[in-house]
């Protein structure tokens, strides 16, 4: 399926298209959210479903999205942090979505202005942060993996 792309030895996945943004978020609300189990799984002619597997087995699927534009220096420098707190928590999907290519994604996610990051719970919107500021963000995704992680210890 095309529209997704494994950026190169990462854990973040961009989306190329508004069909696979919508199969992530419909995945994370119904139970499962493809997410890549090893980079030497992928290859652009794989169909996604055999690419990815279904990692997380309860039903409180959680997602963090940088929205990005190629022109925007400041949401570029901030793709090296995002790589890195998606290697920190493992347990969540991280996508990164740029708002020329996927237009439609960034009008119905309310973009206004990058970087913007966007928390979900079950394919719901939970905390949207605008701005380059990576303790705010670290902070914010600490406490959203913290908050998810204590309910299901309990």
């Amino acid at each position: 399926m095309a529209g997704h792309e494994q950026l190169k030895k990462s854990r973040v996945v961009k989306v190329n298209s508004e069909e696979t943004w919508d199969l992530f978020v419909t995945k994370a609300r119904d139970q499962g959210c493809p997410v890549k189990s090893s980079s030497s799984l992928y290859t652009p002619n794989t169909p996604l479903l055999h690419t990815y597997i279904f990692l997380f087995t309860y039903t409180h699927i959680y997602i963090v999205v940088h929205f990005t534009a190629s022109w925007c220096l400041p949401s570029v420098a901030m793709n090296p942090f995002f790589e890195e707190m998606a290697l920190s928590y493992r347990d969540v999907l991280f996508l990164v979505v740029d708002v020329d290519e996927v237009k439609e994604v960034a009008t119905r996610m309310e973009i206004k202005a990058m970087p913007t990051f966007v928390l979900m719970r079950e394919g719901a919107q939970v905390d949207k942060l605008v701005g380059a500021n990576p303790a705010e963000i670290k902070k914010r995704i600490h406490g959203f993996v913290h908050s998810f992680r204590s309910y299901f210890i309990s």
